[in-house]
């Protein structure tokens, strides 16, 4: 691979099993034993033994310790464990954090894993007093929270307001991204909105929750669990399904980054600088390109970031995405199809991982709406905050 070097990960790594729970808003059962459920079905996935595992990494916000996954799914000592900060914006960062762990000797086979019941359970997105006394968090969030600005809707709807009036852009560019994620969804066994699709008067009809957003340009909110194992590339081609190898791993921040609100610096409102950083990192260290993906998992928890990611990624450029959007270009037989699961939109709202997931699968050749020659597909997280990204291979 011409990005590798010997002060990269591209290639050293893979993922070599995938698991995941059922889809839900009431999952009946524990965050604890969707966790469980998950890694054991990652680890079987590989053709391991739970005893082959010796690393975790998970989210900051996940409520399971990695000793309690591992005592209950049998794993046995660890060697390496670790937490990504940053909501979302630490899916692929988790994978990351694995790679690193095996491709330095500090573990042969790491799991990475997310659970919550977060509609029934505790519900993202409700504004809340801290319980932490005084934190840096709670001094950014203090500029605004006092004022009624408190929801990750409406910290987008600020930008999205904004790259509306800039580039001329309408509510029907963003719903075009509701319709195509609906319609992938529809034609997966495993999504929450299988069969239902949406038309774009759909969209249009549905109930404001802070202009310009419509409810159909959020994300839902659901109860499940997923988890990814990592181990050696090399290893993983001894294993049983066909490795999806870590082209290139990313984390970035933007300068002066805040929380999905960045009003306070220089940063333009439509731009993403945060996933810029990513970007940049995953084309230089994977040695590839926009062009050279045949498909692309884009974190969709608000549809107008899916825009702004086409265009911070090198997809097109500023101000033309929803010139890309036009003619369903981001659907399955499109110039791009993005999340070909349904995404968070229409799949399931896993904070991204449910996203490497189906990733794999493309890889593979086994997802349910199968682009055809996948070699490489590009995966990001959470947008608006500090985040990560992925462009896995065939390998």
């Amino acid at each position: 691979m011409s990005g590798s070097s010997d002060r990269t990960l591209s290639g050293k790594t893979a993922i070599a099993g995938i698991g995941a729970t059922e889809f839900s808003k009431e999952s009946g059962r524990s965050e604890l034993q969707l966790a469980s459920e998950a890694v054991l079905g990652a680890i079987r996935d590989a053709g391991l033994a739970p005893g082959d595992v010796d690393g975790l990494v998970t989210f900051s916000a996940d409520v399971n310790t990695e000793i309690a996954v591992a005592r209950e799914t049998g794993i046995g000592e660890l060697r390496f464990f670790s937490r990504v900060e940053y909501g979302g914006g630490a899916a692929c960062g988790t994978v990351a954090h694995a790679a690193m762990a095996v491709a330095t000797g500090q573990a042969d086979a790491v799991v990475c894993y997310r659970a919550f019941n977060e509609r029934s359970g505790h519900r993202f997105g409700q504004a809340t007093a801290s319980t932490r006394g005084a934190t840096s968090q709670g001094l950014e969030f203090s500029w605004h929270l006092p004022y009624g600005l408190s929801t990750p809707a409406a910290w987008v709807a600020m930008c999205a307001r904004r790259y509306l009036h800039k580039y001329g852009a309408t509510s029907e560019d963003f719903g075009r991204v509701a319709v195509a994620m609906r319609r992938h969804a529809a034609t997966n066994p495993a999504a929450w909105f299988y069969e239902r699709p949406i038309t774009l008067e759909e969209h249009q009809d549905s109930r404001w929750i802070v202009d310009p957003l419509h409810l159909l340009d959020c994300c839902q909110e659901s109860d499940g669990g997923v988890a990814i194992l990592v181990t050696s590339a090399e290893r993983a081609r001894d294993l049983p399904n066909r490795p999806a190898v870590i082209a290139s791993a990313a984390q970035g921040a933007a300068r002066d980054q805040y929380m999905m609100f960045g009003y306070y610096g220089a940063d333009d409102l439509t731009e993403l600088p945060a996933m810029g950083v990513v970007g940049e990192r995953l084309w230089r260290d994977s040695g590839l390109g926009p062009a050279d993906v045949q498909t692309a998992i884009l974190y969709d928890h608000f549809t107008p970031f899916v825009l702004y990611q086409l265009e911070e990624l090198g997809f097109c450029g500023r101000g033309e995405a929803r010139d890309f959007l036009a003619g369903g270009g981001i659907e399955i037989d499109g110039r791009l199809p993005v999340n070909p699961h349904g995404g968070q939109l229409g799949e399931a709202y896993i904070h991204g991982m449910n996203g490497i997931t189906e990733a794999v699968r493309q890889i593979r050749g086994t997802a349910a709406n199968q682009v055809a020659d996948v070699a490489n597909v590009l995966v990001t997280a959470g947008t608006g905050v500090p985040t990560s990204g992925l462009v896995l291979s065939a390998g």
